[in-house]
């Protein structure tokens, strides 16, 4: 059997599935072995993925390839696809290992459907994620409050490290386009899931201290949360919007029924537990929230049904 010929090698996963696609659908056929792989990519102890053919078909398929290519003035090559250009410019932060933005976008549901076992999730990103921005979070509210005590700041930084908080920053971002879902989740909705985005964005916020290290990730956040700084200036720290409040007062002022939070169950580990709760009036199901507390995911619901009920918040 002649050895395969390498003609495409990346290390992103994407861009790798994007070649092999592109190579079949040109009606060229990978040889097998005694032994195959799922398909022929192999990744090496750098993480690079190799792309091989039969040596007959190795000409055309780097035709193909570069056919494919997209070729700038300076003859400079690049990617043949780059599906988080627009995440990028919404960020303000351009990857030098876009391997890392890839993983922090990739849900434990696309790596379990994946069969070469080379697609990781971004839970490990999410973690430290968590952590990068914790940190500066507080590091932001010890500068910005030096006269709030440890109480008051402790309750500002639950508000902006919420789980409603990140998915609703993510969404700005359009972060859910973005996501690299399993086939289930991509049926249930799984871009516009507030846990989704908040854990994706968090892993983003890793992605990016990898990258680039603690003051662009810094950068980001000032830029991100600046106006929700702002709004907790100017009312005086208060944590947050009372959005259960508001809609209950807007409700009586309607001659309504006030508003009854319902627990429909919770999902996940009971480490990472998100409760998930629905709000009813007068029988009518207005809106449904998950949250990281009871508490949290009835102000999200609450939110929801404001919006919806085109409730002035404010």
């Amino acid at each position: 059997m002649p050895d395969l010929v390498v003609v495409f090698s990346t290390r992103s996963d994407v861009e790798a599935t994007v070649v092999r696609g592109l190579l079949e659908a040109h009606g060229l056929t990978p040889v097998v072995g005694p032994q195959p792989p799922p398909w022929p990519m192999i990744v090496n102890t750098l993480g690079e993925i190799r792309i091989s053919v039969h040596p007959t078909e190795a000409d055309e398929a780097r035709r193909v390839i570069e056919s494919h290519r997209t070729e700038l003035a300076s003859d400079k090559v690049v990617r043949l696809r780059d599906e988080f250009e627009a995440l990028q410019q919404a960020i303000g932060y351009r990857f030098r290992d876009r391997g890392l933005l890839e993983h922090a976008m990739t849900h434990t549901s696309k790596a379990h459907e994946d069969v070469s076992g080379g697609v990781r999730d971004n839970e490990s990103l999410e973690f430290l994620g968590d952590a990068v921005l914790g940190f500066l979070i507080a590091d932001l509210l010890f500068n910005e409050f030096p006269d709030f005590d440890e109480g008051q700041k402790s309750k500002m930084k639950a508000s902006l490290v919420s789980t409603s908080t990140l998915a609703r920053l993510a969404d700005h971002l359009k972060l859910g386009d973005h996501l690299l879902l399993g086939r289930g989740e991509e049926k249930t909705g799984g871009r516009r899931k507030h846990a989704l985005l908040a854990d994706g964005y968090e892993a983003l916020i890793a992605a990016i201290y990898l990258d680039g290290g603690i003051d662009h990730v810094r950068a980001f956040i000032d830029r991100e949360f600046a106006e929700l700084i702002d709004d907790m200036r100017h009312r005086g720290g208060s944590a947050g919007q009372d959005y259960k409040s508001t809609l209950q007062e807007q409700l009586q002022s309607r001659n309504e029924p006030l508003p009854e939070y319902r627990l429909l169950g919770t999902l996940g580990p009971d480490h990472r537990k998100l409760f998930q709760v629905e709000v009813v009036v007068n029988g009518e199901r207005l809106a449904e929230a998950t949250g990281t507390s009871k508490k949290e995911a009835e102000q999200e619901a609450a939110r929801l049904a404001i919006e919806k009920l085109e409730i002035p918040n404010s």
